[in-house]
């Protein structure tokens, strides 16, 4: 349990940087597991998920080591290996979800297991279009989930329209598609990430980008063949997004944000924020890949806003935290068409309603997102909060409590380390207080 009270003071000015990419740094493991050579890995993410996809992929004959900072990753030139032992994707729903794909046209039998949070994950989303391809799928949750096991076999190239916009089972049939005989094309309701995509195209693994179609040819069950290269992790846009929303609606703040990632499929949030009056400018310094640069934000009194549609899959991650924002917004903001928030390693949209009430908040509770109406005042709730070991929900309510006029104490914060272990330190370096 940790007790936190302001972050910032209201004349914040200053910078910080971010840890890694956790999306990024899971889809480099998986394909540095596959490569010729050693792959170096400049800003690899040390938390708890990208952490247990190394791992797995070690498991299946890569091999890794630290240098300081600097990850070292020596592939096996695409010859995996069966695992002994079942792996243990911890909580990471990206590395099951992608890496179940990438091992579904493989001649081995693999077991995936994972933490009670990720064992309540649905699962089915990407059985349905692996079996559509061949794949020997078997999940023996209750309910459709983990514990997975495949039955590697060769695959067929598909067409799959996905039936909601997921970069994870998106990701998934793509790296299926590898070691699949013939063509597989993913068609997206709407864009979604294309951190996968771009990955192909640095590591020079074909791939075809037709507006919502992606495809790429089969290479059978040998999959691609293709050298290691030197990588960079940018800065982890949702780890930004808790300063960057708490700047923004801090009148008189002022904050940057250094060397984080801004792939337009990931910053939907800076254009959520600049409608809700925030000023926002932003600065790119590396453009090869995934662009990266810095962010600047100014608080301001901000006002409630409408967010739905085609922006939802590109801040999906960034909703608990917006509906922070909007408490302290002057009128009502209104979340929708995100009901795969109910879905994540928490009901994300009942657990933040629910916070936001006991802080005083008004929300009326919707099947797809949340209407709130601000700007509030709030007040301690007196009694300790759960974060539900969803680490988004933990960092978003420690933010929310730095608005409040007493600590507040937060449960299981532990979860927080899946993504940002450095998250209660750079807390203090902004200001912030906690126990």
């Amino acid at each position: 349990m940790m007790t936190s009270k302001t972050i910032f003071p209201s004349e914040l000015s200053g910078s910080i940087s971010v840890p890694g990419d956790k999306s990024i740094s899971q889809r480099i493991a998986m394909l540095a597991a596959l490569a010729k050579g050693t792959t170096t890995v400049n800003g690899f993410l040390t938390g708890a998920d990208a952490m247990s996809t190394l791992q797995a992929v070690c498991a299946l004959g890569a091999s890794h080591c630290f240098k300081g900072d600097v990850l070292k990753i020596t592939g096996t030139a695409g010859k995996l290996k069966e695992p002994a032992n079942p792996l243990d994707m911890g909580n990471s729903g990206t590395g099951t979800r992608l890496l179940a794909g990438l091992l579904a046209g493989r001649s081995m039998t693999v077991v995936m297991t994972g933490d009670e949070s990720l064992s309540r994950r649905p699962m089915g989303r990407i059985s349905a279009p692996l079996k559509q391809m061949g794949a020997q799928l078997e999940l023996t949750g209750e309910k459709g989930t983990l514990p997975l096991t495949i039955r590697g076999t060769q695959l067929k190239g598909i067409r799959y329209e996905l039936p909601m916009a997921s970069a994870q089972v998106k990701s998934c049939i793509l790296l299926a598609g590898l070691f699949a005989e013939g063509k597989t094309t993913v068609i997206e309701p709407r864009p979604t990430r294309d951190h996968t995509e771009k990955l192909f195209q640095t590591l020079e693994i074909p791939v075809d980008v037709n507006g919502l179609e992606i495809s790429v040819q089969g290479f059978g069950s040998n999959g691609p063949q293709f050298d290691a290269r030197d990588l960079t992790v940018p800065g982890d846009f949702s780890s930004a997004a808790f300063w960057i929303a708490a700047a923004a609606a801090r009148p008189g703040a002022e904050l940057t944000v250094r060397g984080v990632g801004l792939n337009p499929r990931r910053t939907a949030l800076l254009d959520v924020l600049k409608r809700m009056g925030a000023q926002i400018e932003t600065e790119i310094i590396l453009e090869e890949g995934d662009p990266i640069g810095n962010v600047t934000v100014c608080g301001a009194q901000l006002r409630g806003t409408e967010i739905g549609g085609d922006e939802i899959p590109n801040l999906i991650d960034e909703l608990p935290i917006i509906s922070v924002v909007a408490a302290l917004a002057e009128g009502q903001t209104i979340i929708r068409d995100a009901a795969e928030l109910r879905v994540k390693e928490s009901d994300r949209i009942a657990v933040m309603a629910a916070h936001l009430r006991a802080f005083g908040v008004e929300v009326t509770e919707q099947p797809d997102g949340m209407k709130v109406t601000g700007p509030a005042t709030l007040h301690s709730p007196g009694t300790a909060l759960a974060s539900d070991g969803d680490h988004r929900i933990a960092m978003s309510v420690a933010v929310l409590t730095t608005f409040s006029d007493q600590p507040v104490s937060i449960e299981n914060t532990a979860c927080v380390d899946t993504s940002y272990p450095d998250f209660w330190n750079h807390l203090e370096e902004l200001g912030g207080k906690y126990e």
